[in-house]
């Protein structure tokens, strides 16, 4: 087997010029050559040595090459090759053509672009030497390495710019804060491009850091985040192992002390003082004190609390904790006459307590408050809250019932004047003497109506009417024996007309607004006056019930049909009541059980009749009848009235024509042709038929005209005046109105008008009077103006 022989010749260009660096790998094998005996090993065997081939399938290229000439690499060379230009090296694989090129001839390899080893770092390629003119290959296609040489041309980066790191106050030393990395790009494997060293530029003496693994640790005793809180440290990374010539990177880290509770909190002042007015309401706030203490967070939170007090009681403190301020509130009420200075003890202490800091001292800390009560000008106040009262129910009027006091707590100690809150009085029950509070009724009193009056006493100071005060006042009316008893309800009793003797009818009962401490005891008995005749009995069973009892054996409605038995009830209290009470019996045929079959007329319609109530519902329903029909009526005689010819939608000029033949002179409704020879004939109050009559204006008088005459200036005369009188009617519709006026009709004074009976006396008329009335008239003035010879023709 042929093989190829490269000659690489490698060129480093170190920091100082001048330096090189050959690097040749030899291995065994390779060419043949002599080989002979140098020597035994240990165990006697002889050593044999042979000739050693360089090794030519990996090669070194040096890195970011700065020169002007491409970078020689290396020379392929055939055993094939007698140097007459018959063999043609080819190169293939990757960069080859672009990065790489070789010379086809001689088979020198240069690289074209300088190359950098953190991009890639190395590159694969194929050889192969074959014959110019037959294309065949001479040797078998080999395959070989070019590795990039590194150089230390990457300095070290940080992995963040800037770290954020906290660590607690007073901190031992060596506590670690945080780790920094910095990465190199280099090649970790060759030399020490890539061999990074840390250490601390800035943030001395307060921290280190470890110069291998970059953690950075606390350097200095009891550093107090209340004398600096936060800290720039800058750490630098460098490589070639921290040597003179390295790269290098920086980066800083903001290192912030937390806060650990290492502070108490101490009052500001040691005796606090506060003023307070007497009439400060129970609940509100009358101071607030402050601790200060150099923690922050929770740290810093704190209790207050009440370890001594002259009034025990009286006053609470609790902790705001959004200010972490000492609240504190009224408890009970002040009274500037019975004490007016009180004394507490505060104390105060942290919530949350460090027991590493325990040899720091207490935290704690005391104060004093003292709560000075101002005098406030106060209403009266009442010995009592409120006051109940009795009296009976008979009493008279302006009898005192009770009283109520109030006095003026001040020192100057103000008169009192009472009166009586009206809201809660209306009816005006009672009064309260001005002077010492006495309360006298001013009315009679009825237990049975209103058996408790509450009303309020106002007590008002005499030198300062705006102070004032109300108490409640219960009035309990006592009951007094005043009522009568009564029936308990309203009996409907009949007794059969069968009935026997000593037979009971009826169980009555009876009933007594008042109210005996002991209970009702009622006594039923029957009136004197009826006792001697009576046909019905009443016994008392004792247990404020009675029976109606029958006296005879039988009943005649016929004879009577209803019965009216008085019975007296009696109360057994003192003064003693009794009345009179009337049960109606009615008399009806009853079968042999004793149930009622049939009453009398008359003891009938005394049961169905209506009572007092329904009769009044009745007349009242009747009446409001009555009225709405009234109203009905009067409505539509109020109603308005419109003219007939008034359209809702047609607003415009109307003609109103009046398309009617009269009856002559005999009709008395039609125009009088008579009136255009009198005019005073007129009757005044003539109604106009366009519209609903109704009340008219005054009708106006017109002057008298004098008779027309058979002339054509009289009849437009009248015409004109019409027209005049017309437009200043008021009763006339709100626009123009044309009036036809077509009269006409046998046996008028001024005969007919109409053509149609003219022809028998054609011959005694003369219509030369036609041609003087105009042009209109001049169509007529032909046909009837002419001579008779005209018209004979």
């Amino acid at each position: 087997m042929v093989c190829l022989l490269m000659v690489l010749w490698v060129m480093v260009h170190l920091s100082s010029p001048g330096h090189g660096l050959r690097a040749l790998r030899r291995t065994t094998g390779g060419r043949r050559g002599s080989a002979g005996l140098t020597g035994q090993d240990a165990n006697g065997v002889p050593l044999r040595r042979s000739k050693r081939g360089w090794m030519w399938n990996q090669f070194f290229l040096l890195e970011e090459y700065t020169g002007t000439d491409m970078q020689y690499v290396g020379k392929l060379h055939s055993d094939g090759d007698r140097g007459d230009g018959s063999v043609r090296y080819v190169l293939t694989g990757e960069g080859a053509g672009s990065l790489f090129k070789i010379d086809e001839k001689s088979g020198d390899i240069h690289a074209t672009k300088r190359l950098d080893r953190e991009e890639k770092a190395y590159y694969i390629l194929h050889a192969k030497a074959i014959n110019r003119f037959t294309n065949e290959a001479l040797e078998g296609q080999s395959e070989f390495i070019i590795k990039i040489h590194d150089i230390n041309d990457n300095e070290p980066r940080f992995t963040k710019d800037p770290y954020m790191a906290r660590v607690p106050e007073m901190s031992d030393i060596g506590t670690s804060v945080i780790q920094v990395t910095a990465i190199d790009a280099d090649d970790p494997t060759y030399g020490n491009s890539a061999r990074v060293v840390y250490s601390i530029l800035e943030g001395q003496p307060y921290f280190s850091v470890d110069p291998e693994t970059g953690l950075i640790k606390t350097a200095l005793p009891g550093m107090d985040r209340e004398v600096k809180e936060n800290y720039q440290v800058v750490i630098q990374a460098k490589d070639m192992a921290g040597q003179m010539g390295g790269l290098s990177g920086t980066t800083t880290v903001s290192i912030t002390l937390s806060d650990v509770n290492d502070n108490p909190p101490r009052f500001t002042k040691t005796v606090y003082e506060f003023r307070v007015p007497e009439s400060t309401e129970l609940g509100s706030v009358v101071g607030v004190i402050r601790a200060m203490d150099a923690d922050i967070g929770e740290n810093a939170e704190m209790d207050y609390r009440i370890i001594g007090s002259d009034g025990p009681g009286m006053f609470d403190i609790s902790t705001n904790r959004s200010t972490q301020d000492g609240v504190i509130v009224l408890r009970k009420p002040l009274d500037f006459e019975r004490k007016r200075q009180y004394s507490l003890r505060i104390q105060v202490e942290n919530s949350h307590i460090n027991p590493r800091f325990f040899s720091v001292g207490p935290f704690r800390d005391e104060a004093t408050i003292k709560i000075i009560v101002e005098d406030v000008d106060e209403p009266p106040v009442f010995e009592r809250t409120s006051y109940v009262m009795e009296v009976k129910e008979d009493a008279a009027r302006n009898t005192v019932i009770g009283s109520v006091s109030a006095s003026d707590p001040d020192d100057k100690n103000s008169l009192v004047r009472y009166s009586i809150d009206r809201r809660t009085d209306m009816d005006r029950m009672f009064n309260v003497h001005a002077g010492n509070g006495s309360v006298f009724i001013l009315r009679e009193l009825d237990r049975e109506e209103s058996a408790w009056h509450n009303i309020s006493v106002i007590a008002t100071e005499f030198n300062n009417p705006r102070q004032i005060s109300r108490v409640p006042v219960y009035i309990r009316v006592l009951d007094v024996n005043d009522n009568a008893p009564t029936f308990a309800t309203n009996y409907e009793t009949f007794v059969c007309e069968n009935a026997k003797a000593n037979q009971r009818i009826q169980t009555v009962s009876a009933a007594d607004p008042d109210e005996p401490l002991g209970g009702h005891r009622f006594f039923f008995s029957l009136a004197q006056e009826a006792a001697g005749k009576a046909n019905f009995s009443v016994r008392d069973n004792k247990d404020n019930t009675a029976w109606i009892l029958t006296r005879r054996n039988s009943y005649n409605s016929l004879q009577k049909s209803i019965y009216h038995v008085p019975v007296v009830i009696s109360d057994g209290e003192f003064p003693m009541q009794s009345s009179t009470n009337t049960l109606t019996i009615r008399v009806c045929t009853c079968d042999r059980e004793g149930n009622m079959k049939l009453c009398n007329a008359e003891a009938f319609t005394a049961r169905a009749g209506l009572s007092t109530g329904a009769l009044v519902a009745i007349l009242l329903c009747v009446i409001i009848l009555l009225m709405i029909v009234v109203l009905f009526a009067a409505l539509r005689r109020q109603r308005k009235k419109e003219p007939l010819i008034i359209s809702k939608e047609d607003v415009r000029d109307n003609v109103v024509s009046y398309n009617d033949e009269g009856g002559g002179e005999e009709d008395t409704q039609a125009f009088d042709i008579g009136t255009l020879r009198n005019p005073e004939a007129i009757e005044e109050s003539k109604q106009r038929r366009d519209i609903v009559p109704e009340t008219f204006y005054p009708p106006v008088r017109r002057p008298a005209l004098p008779p027309i005459r058979d002339t054509n200036g009289d009849v437009r005369d009248f015409i004109n005046q019409r027209l005049q009188d017309n437009d200043s009617d008021p009763t006339a519709p709100p626009y123009d109105s044309l009036a036809t006026y077509a009269y006409e009709g046998n046996g008028s004074v001024a005969e007919s008008l109409s053509s149609l009976d003219s022809v028998t006396t054609e011959g005694d008329q003369d219509y030369n009077y036609l041609s003087e009335w105009g042009p209109r008239f001049k169509k007529l003035a032909d046909m009837y103006g002419g001579d008779d010879s005209d018209r004979d023709s």
